[in-house]
């Protein structure tokens, strides 16, 4: 793999990660999704977009 690439992969991979984790543990240890997990969530996704989609460095 590309080495540029790479940084967006793994920030792909991040941003689902925690978007699964968090909320499957929030469902498994709470009653019920508090709105701040949606909302962690939410950032954490806007954040991995802005890597993913963002402009590509010219080094």
């Amino acid at each position: 793999m590309h080495p540029t690439a790479a940084g967006r992969v793994y920030a792909a991979y991040g941003g689902v990660y925690i978007g699964v984790a968090a909320l499957n543990f929030g469902s498994s240890m709470a009653l019920g999704q508090p709105v701040t997990d949606f909302i962690g969530v939410a950032v954490s996704l806007v954040g991995m977009g802005i890597i993913m989609f963002g402009p590509r460095s010219a080094a």
